[in-house]
């Protein structure tokens, strides 16, 4: 079949995206995607550590960034994102800055990371206050919260799962029952970390039901990169993308909650 009448397919823009290896939730980074754009990843070399401050640190050295931005520049990226959160945030805002300058230099295009995106969306919703949502241990966790102290922000409240491995299969249920127990006191937004744990679905229900702004790893990833390229991230109902939602955190027919 001739169809080359059709002029296509149209130009995409593309993100690239630098994952560690045992990243699952490609899926989950497309949804907020838009038509139009398409994600190139790649993923950092297998090394046997399970999830600590020891992997943070392997799976973001500057060598290994650089190694995996220089295979993305085949495909011509506009923006390059690492998206994870715990080796973006475990050396202090002057890592998460010379990370960006690595794969800049590695890519010669803008690069963000997780954890600056973090900060970036958190000072779009006006929150300085957060409550605090992880998968990690409690050294991870208390790492990540330092990272945010010494960008002023601080944290209320915090709940963690301790795992070391398969976070991407833990259920939204879960998520949900962190989130509730994370949220004591005076909290602007809820942070939930790790961008291998899937929160896409839940972001919507728990703004409805906690009233505040929820952001995830994966969400502020996405709506960092797409920002830069003067386009939305898709999220209806999510208040960092979604200005409706943010104004008033509710579902048009409001959900019966989770049991």
């Amino acid at each position: 079949m001739d169809v080359s009448f059709l002029g296509g397919p149209h130009p995409q823009r593309g993100v690239g995206v630098v994952a560690p290896f045992d990243f699952a939730l490609d899926r989950e980074l497309w949804r907020w995607v838009p038509d139009g754009v398409s994600l190139h990843l790649t993923r950092t070399p297998f090394v046997p550590v399970e999830v600590s401050l020891d992997l943070a640190r392997l799976v973001s050295e500057h060598e290994t960034l650089g190694e995996a931005v220089r295979a993305l520049n085949a495909v011509e990226p506009e923006i390059v994102a690492y998206a994870c959160t715990s080796g973006s945030f475990v050396g202090g805002i002057a890592g998460e800055r010379a990370m960006c300058e690595a794969m800049t230099r590695a890519g010669a295009v803008p690069s963000l990371t997780t954890s600056g995106a973090l900060l970036s969306a958190l000072r779009e919703v006006g929150a300085s206050r957060i409550a605090l949502v992880t998968p990690y241990t409690v050294s991870v966790t208390q790492s990540l919260e330092d990272y945010l102290a010494e960008a002023g922000v601080e944290v209320t409240g915090r709940a963690f799962m301790g795992l070391t491995r398969h976070i991407w299969k833990v259920p939204y249920r879960d998520v949900v029952d962190m989130a509730r127990g994370a949220v004591r006191g005076a909290a602007d937004a809820l942070f939930i970390s790790c961008t291998n744990l899937p929160t896409y679905d839940v972001i919507p229900q728990l703004e409805a039901e906690l009233r505040i702004p929820v952001l995830s790893a994966n969400q502020v990833t996405m709506w960092a990169a797409l920002r830069h390229l003067g386009t939305r991230a898709v999220g209806s109902y999510q208040a960092l993308i979604d200005q409706t939602a943010r104004q008033d955190p509710v579902l048009p027919e409001e959900q019966e909650g989770w049991a």
